[in-house]
């Protein structure tokens, strides 16, 4: 999907300053453009930048609550594919612009649409492809939310996966799931499915790297993909921190390894996490696995509560490509949104956009 520029301000210019000179000018901006701007801030992103968001939240709940609103302009403080969905769930009338074009997501980018084509044309050789149900994960650009679509497939998020790949299995034989082989393999696992029938679709190796009575024999076909920040997460970490800290609560998001969250008290999404904190009683102690920004935000909410949270792995764990979104960024965007150029537009193809949004939809189907 390309992005539309229009002649701006220069960027280098902005980049050059501090990041607390930018404040008072994001917040001179945000008066001045009113409600015909809203200002959406992903959980993951960094304090500098969320802090002046009208909407915090995962990516789907964003895009759905954007999409609500009269806003003109939808300015998405997370990566490329968020950006999309916003794009794909908005009004004709609404323009979604991202403040960082190399704000991306390395999930995202491990499924390329020729790759995925390539694969199916492979299952329709094998004459598996009638019988298989595309799904993929929210973390995956819109060409693949449209592949799944046209045929059949649709979205989920992590909260739902469950639920969809139930839907899956009263219409086919088995799942292609696309992008994150964890989530696609915990979500099975938890179902009964043994491992041996989900092999990973490898796109570099030939035929995925599987044989084709292994593929005919497999309920999931777990695509070759993960998020580099939860798969640094490690099965020593859950030991370490257990050792430390005995009677802490391990929570982990469902895009760790598999390894990983066995060992772990729960799984949540990003939403479930928050809500397992709010809800336990104060003393409670938890180590949580998921992004470092995220982890932190609850530390410091939490603490006056008595509730003590920290990171699974000591060092944490860093989203670079959603840290890229800047002060500067943002504050450059939204200054030429007040001269009235729109720049970094985010538009996504009207046939792309037509079956990711029916894969949007059909994931309300599930709920």
């Amino acid at each position: 999907m390309s992005p539309e520029n229009g002649v701006s301000c220069s960027l280098e210019n902005y980049l050059a300053l501090p990041d607390n000179s930018m404040d008072d000018r994001i917040a001179a901006a945000r008066q001045r453009l009113g409600s015909t701007t809203v200002l959406l801030g992903h959980h993951y992103q960094r304090d500098e930048v969320i802090r002046f968001a009208d909407f915090t939240g995962d990516s789907y709940k964003l895009s759905k609550v954007a999409a609500e609103t009269d806003a003109k302009y939808i300015v998405f403080c997370g990566v490329h594919f968020m950006a999309e969905s916003a794009d794909v769930l908005g009004r004709h009338d609404q323009q979604v612009i991202l403040p960082d074009l190399n704000a991306g997501c390395s999930m995202a980018d491990m499924a390329e649409i020729s790759q995925v084509e390539a694969c199916w044309e492979t299952l329709e050789r094998l004459g598996l492809a009638s019988d298989t149900i595309p799904l993929t994960y929210m973390n995956s650009t819109a060409a693949i939310k449209a592949f799944c679509g046209e045929r059949g497939g649709l979205v989920c998020t992590s909260s739902n996966a469950r639920a969809a790949f139930e839907w899956a299995f009263a219409r086919g034989k088995r799942i292609l799931f696309l992008p994150d082989q964890h989530l696609g393999r915990n979500t099975g696992f938890a179902m009964g499915i043994p491992m041996e029938q989900m092999p990973i679709w490898d796109p570099w190796g030939l035929q995925g790297g599987q044989t084709a009575p292994a593929l005919n024999a497999s309920r999931i076909l777990l695509w070759k993909g993960h998020c580099s920040v939860h798969q640094r997460f490690l099965p020593s970490h859950v030991d370490e921190v257990r050792a430390k800290y005995p009677g802490i609560q391990v929570i982990v998001h469902p895009e760790c390894r598999w390894e990983v969250c066995q060992k772990a008290d729960a799984l949540g999404s990003t939403e479930r996490i928050i809500k397992v904190v709010e809800d336990a009683p104060s003393g409670s102690t938890f180590a949580i696995g998921t992004e470092i920004h995220l982890v932190n935000r609850l530390a410091k909410q939490f603490a006056p509560q008595g509730k003590k949270i920290i990171s699974l792995e000591s060092n944490g764990c860093l989203c670079t490509t959603m840290y890229r979104i800047s002060p500067q960024h943002l504050a450059w965007a939204l200054e030429n949104l007040v001269e009235g150029r729109v720049v970094n537009r985010i538009k996504v193809r009207d046939s792309v956009k037509h079956w990711a949004r029916v894969a949007l939809d059909r994931m309300l189907e599930i709920k």
